[in-house]
């Protein structure tokens, strides 16, 4: 006989917590009430593909969070997190049966937006769905900083560092198209020869990333601003001659955008590649989810389940709270019974007390008299 699967009160609550932590980051970045379109293309925000509007064969388009909750509510959405410089695309000329309800007044097409696979529901090398039905192996997707597409761990070419979550990923594919980058990174990532000789034969295990950027980039902490601009930092680098196996996805350590050469040469490298975002630190995904949990905690006061009973009369609020109450001291008692005799919440026993609560109100309701 198989064991029941059952799970703990605490791991249901823990996930729920990490769940609604994760969204609020990524939403409360965005306008939920607003069309974004009127801001042009914006820095990053939360973006959906509608495949209800847009289905595939047709062209891609993307909608912002506001238009996802008036205009598409009840179609088929894909979550696409977020994009950078990126105009909403909701209404115009790609949506032919669609009007945007926010902000009708918008161009036809917006010719700097960019989209990939991802606006079709599929991501990765693999170009599957997520969350994928046919695939049963557990394994996370990392955003390539490049191309913003969404890649499986075991497709990446390298195995993922452990604690990569304030890490940034740029996948092998656009290494290889930019292959500049694969200086940087002999030098930010990987092992490096000369750090391991000027920290008295340390392995470069045992050096911080912070300190491995400055011992190679920066080797004299007197050296001006305006002395090392003068100088390519780049070449620099390219001089040391050190490289590290040239293949797979590249992990870079944190603060790794401040290192990357200013100067007009590699500013006009960078641009040429559409890729100057690389100089701004404020770009960064983890810069953005801490701008929503800034709002988020800005607008803790406003809560909607009082505003929402600031619209009843009294009697209607004297109910609702009372209900809540009740409900609230009976679920209490529920668990402590399994608690008393060592037992397991399950989703069955959750699913059962819910189903009970509604009987009893159902009953209440019909027993309740007319006036």
């Amino acid at each position: 006989m198989c064991e029941e699967h059952t799970v703990s009160l605490v791991d249901v609550l823990e996930e729920d917590e990490e769940l609604e932590e994760e969204a609020s980051a990524v939403l409360a970045g965005s306008d939920s009430d607003h069309c974004s379109y009127p801001q042009g293309y914006v820095k990053r925000q939360a973006l959906y593909s509608c495949n209800t509007c847009t289905p595939k064969g047709a062209e891609a388009a993307g909608v912002c969070l506001a238009c996802s909750y008036k205009c598409h509510e009840g179609h088929d959405l894909f979550e696409l997190y977020t994009k950078r410089n990126f105009r909403c695309d909701c209404g115009n000329r790609k949506f032919t049966d669609l009007q945007c309800k926010l902000y009708p007044e918008k161009d036809d097409v917006n010719t700097l937006n960019k989209y990939s696979h991802n606006f079709s529901g599929v991501y990765c090398t693999c170009r599957r769905p997520y969350p994928d039905p046919d695939d049963q192996v557990e394994d996370e997707m990392i955003q390539c900083v490049l191309c913003e597409d969404w890649l499986h761990g075991r497709h990446l070419g390298r195995e993922v560092p452990e604690n990569n979550e304030s890490q940034e990923m740029i996948c092998e594919s656009c290494m290889n198209q930019n292959p500049f980058l694969w200086t940087y990174a002999d030098h930010l990532t990987g092992v490096v020869r000369q750090v391991k000789e000027e920290t008295g034969g340390r392995s470069n295990t045992d050096v911080a990333p912070e300190e491995q950027v400055d011992d190679v980039i920066k080797p004299s902490a007197k050296r001006t601003r305006e002395e090392a601009e003068l100088n390519c930092r780049l070449k620099e680098l390219q001089a040391v001659n050190q490289k590290r196996e040239r293949s797979g996805a590249v992990f870079w350590p944190s603060a790794w955008r401040s290192t990357l050469c200013s100067c007009n040469t590699c500013q006009e490298r960078l641009s040429g590649a559409q890729l100057s975002f690389l100089l701004d630190e404020s770009d960064t995904v983890v810069a953005y989810e801490r701008k929503g949990q800034n709002n988020e905690q800005n607008q803790q006061g406003h809560d909607p389940l009082m505003s929402a009973l600031d619209n009843l009369n009294r009697v209607q609020q004297l109910e609702i709270i009372h209900g809540y109450n009740d409900m609230k001291s009976e679920l209490k008692d529920f668990l402590q019974r399994f608690a008393a005799e060592g037992k397991v919440v399950t989703p069955d026993d959750i699913r059962h007390f819910f189903e009970q609560q509604q009987s009893r109100k159902r009953r209440r309701v019909e027993a309740a008299p007319f006036y």
